[in-house]
């Protein structure tokens, strides 16, 4: 039934399910809806992302995103990569190793980095997206952009990128959901609050129960993405892990991601089964449990916080060390 959730989105009540399975009980009745909204097959309908003429099936296991910093501040790897040779490389080893998504991220968003303006991000990823289309085998991985800006996301998926990946939910650029609509691309909104200005104040470290109020605050953005347009089917759900969250937060958030379904469930059935995302990966809180001050040092326990957000129902990870962390998906 995932996929008629996924039609429904937020707009369920009881009367709107009574209605749609009325329609199912009828010959060809939910199947004629579903070929409508462009579905395709009868036989074990799949939930999946359309964008352009493909279509990405993230439902039959969990995909792996690899991270290409191309900002000189990144806390994990900070300007390795902001030559095209260097960022090229770095692709072809994250395809090698297996990732079924590119992260393209011309902005730091650590705790109190510099905002950089949309055209700068611009000169940063163009000359990166150019060299990596133009690699061998690089049909059939998927491109996103890790950005804020509605200019940038606008610029970066008309010249190919697949995925807008935002890490302020549209909070930050009020054009944001709009432009995503029109460009008609998978949508991953992400909880956060503040801006990596201020995301780590006191004020914005509060929670009373973290899952709880995350899932409530994301609710919120995906249905403003909703009824601005996006449709439910096109969006994942990122909890945010690091972002305006304690290091104990990030442990009970890492440790509840079904308790964060369950709360969204509460106000929509439909969008409790969106898809999620999470991206501990080298993560402060992980160096802070460890004792581990180097971010390049996290990586065994990114891979222990992997394995913890898959079983506990990830349909996608984040990471920085691709190879180890599939490792990790592929065993869960």
């Amino acid at each position: 039934m995932a996929p008629l959730m996924d039609l429904i989105g937020s707009s369920v009540d009881s009367d709107t399910l009574a209605c749609w399975f009325a329609l199912s009980t009828h010959s060809g009745g939910l199947f004629k809806s579903w070929e409508k909204l462009g579905g395709e097959g009868k036989d074990g309908l799949k939930r999946v992302f359309p964008f352009g003429n493909r279509l990405w099936d993230w439902s039959e296991r969990t995909s792996v995103m690899g991270i290409l910093n191309l900002t000189p501040d990144s806390f994990s790897d900070g300007g390795k990569f902001r030559s095209v040779e260097a960022a090229v490389s770095q692709v072809h080893s994250m395809k090698s190793d297996g990732a079924d998504i590119i992260d393209l991220g011309a902005q730091s968003t650590q705790p109190m980095a510099t905002r950089v303006a949309a055209e700068e991000e611009l000169d940063g990823l163009i000359p990166v997206r150019e060299a990596v289309m133009k690699m061998p085998k690089v049909e059939g991985k998927l491109l996103s952009v890790d950005t804020f800006y509605s200019e940038f996301a606008f610029k970066a998926v008309r010249r190919g990128t697949h995925i807008v990946n935002d890490v302020s939910g549209g909070q930050l650029d009020p054009k944001m959901l709009s432009v995503v609509v029109g460009l008609k691309v998978p949508y991953i909104a992400m909880h956060m609050r503040g801006d990596p200005s201020t995301m780590q104040n006191s004020k914005n470290l509060k929670y009373e129960n973290v899952c709880v109020q995350i899932a409530t605050e994301l609710y919120s953005r995906v249905r403003d993405a909703e009824l601005l347009g996006i449709p439910a089917w096109r969006i994942f759900i990122d909890p945010g892990i690091g972002f305006s969250i304690s290091t104990e937060s990030n442990l009970d958030l890492l440790n509840g991601l079904f308790n964060i379904r369950a709360e969204i469930g509460r106000k929509s059935l439909g969008l409790s089964r969106a898809p999620m995302l999470i991206g501990p990966s080298r993560k402060r809180f992980l160096g802070d449990v460890c004792g581990r001050h180097a971010a390049v040092d996290r990586d065994p326990a990114s891979v222990a916080s992997v394995t913890a957000g898959v079983l506990g129902g990830s349909n996608s990870v984040r990471v920085h060390n691709v190879r180890d962390c599939l490792d990790a998906v592929k065993l869960c």
